[in-house]
């Protein structure tokens, strides 16, 4: 008798709660073999390629496009081939999955699958999908043919772009985002949909009355849609800052009137930061209310906030505190790039220790920005701008930067936090 193999959904990112389903790349009845490209998922953090851990044929699907997946709950089942490769006990990937516990937070809305008994997982969950540090959704998949990257997918489900349509300018053959988003300002490219015959009018208008021009609303208008992906997260990691966290907040400005012309003003405030931060360590930490533990951290990886049209991003960048201003800039330049073409592995996504926000690129001097746990500092750079100062023998213009430091006062004082404030601020007044 063949056996049945159940797969759970693996946590994707770091205790990420449940993914959206994008796209299938198998259907019931399919033969798959391991390792071969399963579905791709939406998390919070990303868009990935699951790969298959068993050679067979799919008896069942969690659901299509666009449901929602609890971690943990039944994925797709597999009746094992015997006759083709099986992944061995001793090639577990250390990811394990057995039915999840009963969560905390309120009940997923109607979309989400629920979890079903583990009694059949494999323990080897998701196959081969991280190797040497590297995510397997980094990897162009073939599927029908079409080459492209499961962001890729993602982005073109949304735009209603048909893959087949679209012409390939990546290397090998691979659908870049630039080739969807060129495609989707072609209608010969656009994913056909079916439209029903409109019924006949009930009363005919006269024909002496022309018919008024209509303008439909714009997509989204309305009603009602479920939030998924990144504000989906956000929703719950903004629900929990305000629920847990005890924010205080200072304000001052830095005077940058020591700068050389041209310098980099986002880089000189990470730098700033990362001297703040070795400065007074209590902002710099982490805080685990529920065990009444802080723990403070030696390096600086700092959370950059970056805004998309998906929604907000915090990407991790690293080491701050030993980079020099080239290697801040570049690095800062590849998370952007990733978070806008959602390529960045969820490692680039997590593990920060304070948060950085520069919502003075769009407006505004001054704000009250939200510390999400388990950090217990965020700053936000406001916009420049010129004040009159009074200097030996006269005034002169200046031009400054407001900032902003939200902190968690269960985990740190006022004196803590003027003296980072200090510190920073200090640091940006100097000449380079």
């Amino acid at each position: 008798m063949s056996e049945i193999k159940s797969f759970h959904l693996p946590d994707l990112g770091e205790g990420l709660p449940d993914a959206e389903i994008v796209e299938w790349h198998v259907a019931v009845g399919d033969v798959v073999r391991l390792d071969a490209p399963l579905v791709s998922m939406e998390t919070a953090k990303a868009v990935v390629d699951v790969p298959s851990p068993f050679s067979g044929k799919v008896l069942k699907l969690a659901g299509q496009a666009g449901d929602v997946v609890l971690t943990g709950a039944v994925l797709v089942e597999i009746e094992l081939d015997p006759n083709l490769p099986q992944r061995a006990d001793a090639q577990d990937t250390g990811h394990h999955h057995g039915a999840p516990a009963a969560p905390a937070a309120p009940a997923p809305p109607p979309a989400a699958v629920e979890p079903e008994a583990a009694d059949e997982d494999a323990g080897t969950v998701v196959g081969a999908m991280e190797s040497s540090n590297a995510v397997r959704s980094e990897q162009a998949v073939a599927i029908g043919g079409i080459k492209a990257m499961p962001a890729v997918r993602a982005l073109a489900k949304k735009l209603k772009v048909d893959l087949a349509r679209v012409r390939a300018t990546g290397a090998d053959g691979v659908i870049t985002l630039a080739d969807v988003k060129a495609a989707a300002a072609s209608p010969s490219a656009q994913a056909p949909v079916s439209v029903a015959a409109a019924p006949a009018p009930a009363v005919a208008r006269a024909p002496s009355a022309p018919a008024p021009a209509f303008m439909p609303p714009p997509a989204g208008d309305d009603k009602d849609e479920p939030i998924r992906g990144v504000r989906r997260n956000m929703l719950r990691s903004m629900s929990a800052a305000h629920a847990e966290v005890v924010p205080t907040t200072l304000m001052d400005d830095a005077d940058l009137s020591a700068w050389a012309p041209g310098e980099d003003i986002t880089v000189r405030t990470l730098r700033a930061l990362a001297v703040a931060a070795k400065t007074e360590p209590a902002m710099n930490a982490w805080l685990n209310a529920k065990e009444g533990t802080l723990r403070r951290h030696s390096a600086v990886h700092i959370g950059v906030a970056i805004d998309s049209a998906d929604g907000l991003f915090v990407a991790s960048l690293k080491h701050c505190d030993t980079r020099d201003g080239t290697q801040l800039r570049a690095e800062l330049n590849r998370l952007r790039d990733g978070v806008r073409n959602r390529t960045l592995p969820p490692e680039d996504l997590s593990g920060y220790t304070l948060m950085f926000s520069n919502f003075g690129v769009f407006a505004g001097k001054y704000a009250t920005p939200v510390v999400v746990p388990p950090c217990v500092c965020i700053v936000g750079a406001g916009r420049l701008y010129h004040a009159v100062v009074p200097v030996l023998g006269g005034m002169e213009t200046h031009r400054m930067m407001p900032i902003s430091l939200t902190f968690d006062h269960r985990a740190a004082t006022g004196g803590e936090a003027a003296r980072f404030l200090k510190a920073m601020i200090d640091d940006l007044q100097r000449a380079r």
